[in-house]
């Protein structure tokens, strides 16, 4: 069966919804706990690609698959898209030849297709399936999701970079925090980034969860002192199921990461 890779570097936040798709931002479905598969390694067979089934590949410590993991969660599409883990550690071969040659997660098998960036996937998800919308029709909340989206590779970079750094956490981090407590104060309608629950909380979410592990562990530094908004948006990130189901173990991403950055 013919099939093709595609990545959407620039698609735009708005697309054409599906008949029937449920416009107005509303709280998601109930929730279900799914029982979730182990993750598929190097022994592993593929599953019966391009059958009509849509997949989800995932790894299960990785921020940027995170977001397209809640995404489907908080669209309650468990049953429409299922999820495939794989080892980022063994990967198996399969993955890069028959799936997506990038060989990175997240990626998308839908309609004969795999799809792949996480923004971007958030997005196509958000876009060509029901469920609540993750994008509020106001013109002005929209632009401002354009801006945050923007500014997110900066401020990881800025983050990361002042993990493995000497000594007390850099002026530059601190800076990039106090922007995150301004950006959660400009809508007043509720405590996340628009207000209400969007796509962007969910783009920011993987990241300032390990953030907030990572400084208080490596750092003693609580990235939330002083930041009421942040640690109300925390706080109330932590009552969405459709999040808190993706969350990993707060040590074992500390063990990760420490490895990663050569961190004693």
């Amino acid at each position: 069966m013919a099939l093709s890779f595609t990545s959407t570097f620039s698609s735009p936040i708005i697309a054409k919804r599906p008949k029937g798709f449920l416009k107005a931002m509303a709280a998601p479905p109930s929730f279900v706990k799914e029982v979730l598969p182990p993750p598929l390694d190097s022994t592993s067979e593929p599953p019966n690609l391009f059958d009509g089934t849509t997949r989800l590949y995932v790894s299960y410590v990785c921020p940027y698959a995170q977001r397209t993991w809640i995404t489907r969660n908080y669209k309650g599409l468990q049953e429409k898209i299922k999820l495939v883990p794989i080892d980022l550690e063994n990967r198996p071969a399969w993955y890069k030849e028959k799936v997506y040659p990038p060989n990175k997660v997240p990626s998308l098998e839908h309609n004969n297709e795999v799809k792949g960036e996480s923004l971007d996937l958030v997005k196509y998800i958000d876009s060509h399936f029901e469920g609540p919308a993750l994008l509020p029709d106001d013109p002005a909340k929209q632009q401002f999701a354009e801006e945050l989206l923007s500014y997110i590779d900066s401020f990881n970079k800025v983050l990361f970079t002042a993990l493995p750094s000497k000594g007390d956490i850099d002026d530059e981090a601190v800076a990039a925090l106090d922007n995150i407590e301004d950006f959660l104060s400009k809508f007043d309608d509720g405590p996340f980034f628009l207000g209400q629950f969007s796509l962007v909380d969910i783009a920011y979410a993987p990241f300032i969860e390990r953030f907030q592990i990572f400084f208080a562990d490596i750092k003693s530094y609580d990235i939330t002192k002083g930041r009421p908004k942040l640690a109300l948006w925390i706080e109330e990130l932590n009552k969405i199921d459709a999040y808190t189901e993706t969350r990993r173990d707060p040590q074992e991403l500390i063990t990760r990461t420490k490895k990663r950055f050569g961190i004693a």
